[in-house]
């Protein structure tokens, strides 16, 4: 190793050839460029009227349990949906882990949000 020009030994045509090579296919570009060729960010798509339609568009499973909860509390869950999370020791935590795997527990608990929000329109 060269210690003066910190290279290998190897011979100045070597060096050349590897150098040219390199810079052969680098082209410097702006940010600017680089973001015409591939933009970052997906252009959001505007919601159907159906979306906006369904209650649940935009609501998540958290905010409907919190809002069960808020509105009829945690016995009166556990006596419509007999699940042990609405029962024994209730916590948000273990009720979402279980709505989120099971389906006709999360279809129960969605039937009683669209029965609350039927009462709260009248």
């Amino acid at each position: 190793m060269d210690i003066k020009n910190n290279q290998m030994n190897e011979p100045i045509d070597k060096q050349k050839e590897s150098d040219e090579l390199s810079d052969a296919g680098f082209n410097p570009q702006t940010n600017e460029e680089l973001n015409k060729e591939k933009p970052a960010k997906r252009k959001r798509r505007q919601a159907t009227q159906e979306q906006l339609d369904n209650p649940f568009h935009g609501v998540k499973l958290v905010q409907v349990l919190e809002s069960l909860v808020a509105y009829y509390g945690w016995e009166y869950l556990g006596e419509r949906v007999n699940i042990r999370c609405f029962i024994n020791n209730p916590s948000m935590k273990s009720s979402l882990g279980f709505l989120r795997k099971t389906t006709w527990a999360r279809e129960h608990v969605e039937d009683i949000y669209l029965e609350m929000l039927e009462e709260k329109k009248i």
